[in-house]
């Protein structure tokens, strides 16, 4: 039978959740947290992802964007690609022509 790996999304406290959550939860780690670089859309060094377990259920928490318009548009234009390209998703996002409406 398939696991469910719960996906939850913040706007910008997904850190914050997870230290949160496995310092309730007992047999909980912390996994893999993936921070913006330079050309990320938030400050350089603030979490993107992070992966945790608690009680061995895995979880991902994602800092989305707290605009919804502009998730929406990155998101439609992310359901219409094979491949991620970036620089449509950007453009999305930022409702510039390129990207989805």
């Amino acid at each position: 039978m398939q696991k469910i790996h719960p996906f939850l999304w913040f706007d910008n406290q997904a850190e914050e959740a997870m230290n949160f959550y496995v310092s309730v939860f007992k047999n909980s780690k912390i996994g893999k947290v993936n921070r913006y670089g330079d050309s990320g859309p938030s400050p350089k060094g603030s979490v993107m992802t992070a992966s945790f377990e608690l009680d061995g259920q895995p979880f991902t928490a994602l800092n989305g964007d707290p605009e919804p318009a502009k998730a929406k548009r990155a998101v439609e234009a992310m359901l219409q690609m094979t491949k991620l390209d970036l620089p449509t998703l950007r453009k999305a996002h930022a409702g510039t022509p390129g990207g989805s409406a």
